[in-house]
């Protein structure tokens, strides 16, 4: 079985037994009927992914892979915060009519510092030290900028990396203020494993554990019943991650450098309402 299932049964499960409601105050989200979008969570889930042992897609239903893949790219490689350049519609409901989500997410990744070393952004501050200073505890981007969360059409839900080598093992964390279990949980989870695979190749190094902090793990209201369906399923094996293990530069990475072997999932027909 697959643990990215696992994993996931047990938060879910966590959540809906012994989660907090949020009933009795008021929210910011809200569907688009304009109906608040009440939620049940859990605060503080931790979740630990040995990169080494499998690749953590779910199974319970399809995590659509080339399509985490594209944002992921999106963001840490374009740098955009312009959904022209993403080619999906991900974010249409968050975008001006220019196509901007504002001074969100690629944006903050692509703003350039000087350092002693030269001028980097964060990106490229990462690609460097991993390749320069191994041993540094200091590698890490953060896309909750203060200064710039006024002009965000959404404060970033994923927004800090931590990477840490240790003997030739690419480890890291992600923290993630909050977490839509049913539209985002895989989907991100998915999106930074392919990350720090991409990150350790470049740098000469294997992927280690992908460490998934999240601080509000919740179930949205109207996606109680699609949940307890899905925990309910049998889930398949991991399928086999590959990726083109020619490539040495991280900006030459594309959607068609990754592929999975035996991807089996169950079939999922509800509709999934997004909260906004």
């Amino acid at each position: 079985m697959s643990k990215a299932d696992l994993f996931y049964i047990e938060t879910c499960r966590d959540i809906l037994e012994n989660g907090v409601w949020d009933t009795d105050l008021n929210v910011r989200p809200h569907w688009a009927d304009g109906t608040p979008a009440h939620t049940v969570k859990k605060f503080g889930v931790v979740n630990r992914y040995d990169l080494s042992e499998e690749f953590p897609i779910m199974t319970l239903r399809r995590t659509y892979f080339k399509s985490c893949i594209g944002e992921l790219l999106w963001i840490w490689q374009k740098k955009s915060n312009n959904i022209r350049d993403l080619g999906a519609h991900i974010w249409d409901s968050w975008a001006d009519e220019n196509g901007s989500i504002g001074k969100s997410y690629g944006y903050q990744l692509g703003v350039k510092n000087v350092y002693p070393e030269g001028e980097f952004d964060q990106v490229d501050r990462v690609l460097y030290d991993l390749k320069h200073n191994p041993s540094s505890r200091r590698i890490m981007t953060n896309l909750y900028n203060f200064a710039d969360l006024h002009e965000m059409a959404l404060y970033p839900c994923a927004y800090s990396m931590t990477f840490n080598v240790s003997g030739n093992r690419l480890n890291a964390i992600l923290n993630q203020r909050s977490q839509d279990m049913l539209t985002a949980n895989n989907w991100n989870v998915v999106q930074y494993a392919v990350l720090v695979h991409m990150l350790a190749q470049v740098s000469g190094l294997v992927p280690g554990e992908l460490v998934h902090v999240i601080a509000d793990c919740h179930i949205y209201d109207r996606h109680i019943d699609a949940v307890r369906k899905m925990i309910e399923l049998t889930p398949f094996d991991a399928p086999k991650f590959r990726m083109d293990a020619s490539i040495r530069d991280f900006y030459c990475f594309t959607k068609d450098s990754f592929s999975l072997e035996n991807y089996q999932y169950h079939p999922f027909t509800d509709e999934i309402p997004v909260a906004i």
